[in-house]
This record gives structure tokens, C-alpha cells and sequence, in this order.
């Protein structure tokens, strides 16, 4: 698997480990989905596989999903499978994150060693993400307090990190630091996931409910980073529903508020915000928690998987590339 920063309880003790890697002509991932009850691992055989994986957000974060889209070309380039139709199978999984189109397409023009190739793109993220957590460590100063949405941490992201890369690095450079780690419904990603990985780190932090953050935004937090999972050419960008609240509520109340995300989540097709697809999901992830329906039978439910902040509610960028002001994302594009 090569170099790994996400640290892990297991019961043989602390481990690196990485959401999902190559290993021995087929994939293996965590399954996002047992997360925290149970730590365990799926080995993903076929492309068909791997777009099951996808959708049923076994694998999930942008970053993550993009592995497990080369991943899922370079199993199916394995088994002799068109990877055309390959590419389409995987690419109807889930429609608003760009990274699973930007790697997929990287893959079709891979040439004859997409086994390689894809661990080569997933070896490259986690470069990216590593140096998004060097960039964005500059705008943690020791005793902040920082608030983050969903899950952007290495689960999301192969390893490191976008949101969380920032606070990793802050906190393994001694700064004391505190997260306000929102819930994120209807999956919980940040009760489940990001404060798995906190706890894992000994990473000081409180879980809260998503209607509780304009109340910390307006008397306790100092910064918000949030990840993406698609980001149009103005600065407009998609990440978990409920982001867009959170930006509004920081800029009413004066709080810096920085998305974090490689270029690859950049979509330079797109020239705003409005063009950006949002995967409506299932009502059942809203009405029904734990087995238990916790609406009445005669109510549906609207769940859209994810919102779009306009770029003028954002302080900057933090990518590979340095932290970006939103009139800096054209040239960033362009090189």
C-alpha cells in the first residue's frame, strides 16, 4: 500500500492504513458503511463490483471515489472487459462527484497497463492530499477552534485527507486544536466517520448536531474547512447537504470559511455552480434511522446527497497547489 497517515485501532494495536489499495489482482477497501461499530474489509473483484461498491457508498468521498473508479477500470481491463462499457457502468454510480469522471477518463487514456496506471492515480492523490495538509496547517494557528462538515478526512480520500488534512498536520506539529465535528445527516458521516478518525488520533473534538453549528459559529469557532466534491470554474462548489448553511452562518458571523480539495475535483467543463448535477437518494436514508422509521407511514421524504455554496461565501482554496483566492482558480486550471 505504500506510505499511510490514516491511524487505526485494530486489536493488534495501532495501524497504518489506507481506505482502499491494490493488492494481489484485486481491490480492498473499508466498508465506510460499519464504521464505528466494526473495522472490516472488502475485497472487490469485478467492475460490476466496484460500481455496487460505489453506490451502496461503501467507498465514499470524492478522492476515494475516484480511486475505486481506476480501480474499477484496471479490474475490468484485467478480465479482458471493454473498458468503454466498463467506464459506463462506472460512471452511472453517482453523478456529482468530478474526481470518478476525471479518473475514469484518465484510465481510458492510460494505454495498455491500467493496473499501474490506477495505482499510480491513487498514489498521486494522496501526494495531493498530503501537501493540502501542509498548505492549509498555515492558516491553523495554535488553540483554534475549527469546525468541519461531513466526512473529508483520509476515509474519504485514500489517505490524509482534504478537510482534515489541515488539522492532522496542525496537530501532529503540537498545536492544540479543538474540531467541532458536525453530524451530517442523514448518514452521519461526521458522528461516524470524521470522529472515528479524530478519536483514532487522539484529535480533541466534540460531535454536534447540524442545526447546533450557527450556535458555536456565533460565540466559539474560529475557522471552518469543509471538503468537495465538485467545484466549478467561478468557485462554486458541491460538498454534503448542509454545506451551504454552514458558509452563510460563517460569513454572517465573521468566520473564515476555506474548502479544501485536489485539482482533480475541479471541473474546468463548468463555468458556475448552477450546471452542477445533484444525486437525489433514497427517502428511506431520511425516514428510516437504525432499522427504526421515525416518521409516519404516510410521510415521504426529500433527500438530495448534496447543496452548492456560491464562491462569494468563501474565504479561499486550500489545494496542492497553495491556498487560492477564487480569482486565482482559472490560471490553477490552466497549467
Amino acid at each position: 500500500m505504500g506510505l499511510s497517515s490514516m491511524r487505526v485501532r485494530t486489536q493488534n494495536g495501532l495501524s497504518d492504513m489506507r481506505s482502499i489499495w491494490w493488492e494481489d489482482a484485486i481491490v480492498k477497501a473499508i466498508d465506510q458503511r460499519l464504521l464505528p461499530e466494526r473495522l472490516e474489509i472488502v475485497a472487490i473483484k469485478t467492475h460490476e463490483e466496484m460500481a455496487e461498491t460505489i453506490s451502496d457508498m461503501t467507498v465514499r468521498g470524492a478522492p476515494s471515489i475516484g480511486a475505486a473508479g481506476a480501480y474499477g477500470m484496471a479490474l475490468a481491463w484485467q478480465s479482458g472487459i471493454d473498458l468503454v462499457d466498463a467506464s459506463r457502468v462506472l460512471k452511472a454510480t453517482r453523478p456529482t462527484a468530478h474526481d470518478l469522471f476525471h479518473a475514469i477518463d484518465r484510465m481510458l487514456s492510460a494505454g495498455d497497463e491500467l493496473v499501474e496506471a490506477a495505482k499510480d492515480y491513487a498514489d498521486s492523490i494522496v501526494e495531493k492530499c498530503r501537501l493540502i495538509g501542509e498548505a492549509g496547517n498555515s492558516l491553523i494557528e495554535d488553540g483554534m477552534k475549527v469546525l468541519t462538515h461531513c466526512n473529508a478526512g483520509a476515509l474519504a480520500t485514500i489517505d490524509f485527507g482534504t478537510a482534515l488534512a489541515p488539522i492532522r498536520v496542525a496537530h501532529r506539529s503540537g498545536k492544540k486544536i479543538f474540531v467541532f465535528v458536525d453530524e451530517t445527516r442523514p448518514r452521519f458521516q461526521g458522528a461516524k466517520l470524521t470522529a472515528w478518525e479524530m478519536a483514532n488520533e487522539d484529535i480533541d473534538h466534540a460531535v454536534i448536531a447540524d442545526n447546533a453549528a450557527g450556535y458555536y459559529l456565533r460565540r466559539e469557532v474560529d475557522l471552518v474547512i469543509v471538503g468537495a466534491d465538485r467545484v466549478a470554474m467561478n468557485g462554486d462548489f458541491a460538498n454534503k447537504i448542509g454545506t451551504y448553511e454552514k458558509a452563510v452562518l460563517a460569513k454572517e458571523n465573521g468566520v473564515p470559511f476555506y474548502v479544501a480539495a485536489p485539482v482533480s475535483t475541479f471541473d474546468p467543463t463548468l463555468r458556475s455552480g448552477d450546471g452542477i448535477v445533484i444525486e437525489q437518494r433514497s427517502p428511506d436514508e431520511v425516514l428510516i434511522v437504525n432499522g427504526v422509521r421515525i416518521a409516519p407511514a404516510e410521510s415521504d421524504a426529500l433527500n438530495p446527497a448534496f447543496d452548492v455554496t456560491p464562491a462569494k461565501y468563501v474565504s479561499g482554496y486550500i489545494t496542492e497547489k497553495g491556498v487560492l483566492a477564487t480569482d486565482e482558480l482559472a490560471k490553477m486550471l490552466a497549467v
